[in-house]
């Protein structure tokens, strides 16, 4: 992707149809996929948000964009229907002069512009458990909104992004070819993954057989990407909505619990800090399924657990994938981060299969 010059920026900026005059423009938030700013009104009254969409990951700026209004256009409607505030519950796309959704600008990116939710918050990290259940009902309250949507009209923005048994084939590859020669040193961790090569099917399997259903899911249920009221304290909006795609509710749910259901850090060296937490496990499915549950079948809600385990050995298996093969996905500061996140990570799925069935108890409860 080229650097970002001011006069691509300006102009950017002025292909969408703000129906203002716009002012200053600065460099906003903490997001490290796409370049995001934010554009205020020459007299200050509101603001909005530009990204230029990283079309390294995106490749397809038309189809994520159609994914997004799609998907937006129908909450409105919802929203509406039970007397919210659309403005504020779900994000706008403002389009370009010429009424498209997305403006191309002369280097060939991909830019898109979203009117400002003002008077919210975005958490980085779990600072409560009261924080983690007011995400988890948001991001149970996008699921039962996209219930009736027909989730296999979406592209898929990322193909076969939490295609569990292809990550797996993915992992084998690494290691057979051993590009950097590190396979012995991490034999543990090679047999770990290998010892659960079954598991990786079991949510496929369960779609395949039409045991569980197709759905829109988020596919990035980071805490950050809920907007939450300054007053009210309540989750009011689900952001980013790049991965939306077809998917397995398991997926989100499970993805949520991979991060939040713990008291470590995602690349932490020391495995002893590292524990899976069976109350913040509760308190997220009590939230998620007191707005997601009146759409869900109880098959589908014991599939939440897998979920809960699948995504945080996929994360892993993905971090040793690309440690094996010379750290050219995710960003490292240190040489070992990589293999740090993917022990972690197992370290996870041993704590969540030492308390299996304690996690189905409490989806079972609620």
């Amino acid at each position: 992707m080229k650097k970002i010059t001011e006069e691509i920026l300006h102009q950017a900026a002025q292909a969408f149809d703000f129906a203002c005059e716009t002012g200053e423009i600065a460099r906003y938030g903490e997001g490290h996929i796409n370049d995001t700013f934010v554009v205020w009104a020459a007299d200050k009254s509101k603001r909005f948000i530009l990204q230029r969409i990283n079309t390294d990951t995106f490749k397809k700026p038309d189809e994520l964009m159609e994914n997004i209004c799609k998907v937006t256009d129908f909450l409105r409607k919802i929203i509406e229907k039970n007397g919210g505030d659309p403005e504020r519950e779900t994000l706008n796309v403002i389009p370009t002069v010429d009424g498209a959704p997305f403006y191309t600008d002369a280097d060939g990116g991909a830019w898109r512009a979203y009117k400002f939710v003002e008077n919210t918050i975005c958490l980085q990290k779990v600072e409560n458990e009261n924080d983690f259940y007011t995400v988890a009902e948001t991001f149970g309250n996008f699921q039962n909104q996209l219930a009736a949507f027909p989730a296999a009209s979406l592209h898929e923005t990322i193909a076969k992004f939490h295609d569990t048994p292809n990550r797996y084939r993915n992992f084998e590859k690494a290691v057979s070819e051993d590009a950097m020669g590190r396979a012995e040193d991490v034999a543990a961790e090679i047999d770990f993954v290998r010892t659960r090569e079954a598991d990786c099917h079991v949510l496929v399997d369960m779609l395949a057989k039409g045991e569980i259903p197709l759905r829109v899911t988020h596919n990035d249920t980071k805490l950050n990407n809920v907007l939450i009221d300054e007053t009210s304290k309540k989750g009011i909006c689900v952001i980013d909505l790049d991965t939306v795609m077809p998917g397995l509710t398991a997926y989100d749910f499970g993805d949520s619990i991979r991060f939040g259901a713990n008291d470590c850090a995602e690349d932490e060296p020391d495995q002893s800090k590292v524990h899976f937490s069976l109350h913040l496990f509760e308190v997220f499915t009590k939230g998620f399924l007191s707005t997601a549950g009146a759409a869900m079948s109880e098959q589908e809600k014991i599939s939440l657990v897998w979920g809960a385990k699948l995504m945080t050995l996929e994360c892993g298996m993905r971090f040793l994938t690309d440690y094996l093969e010379g750290n050219h996905y995710f960003h490292i500061s240190r040489p070992d981060q990589n293999l740090d996140r993917a022990r972690t990570q197992f370290t996870l799925v041993k704590g969540m299969e030492a308390q299996f069935d304690s996690m189905m108890d409490i989806v079972k409860k609620f």
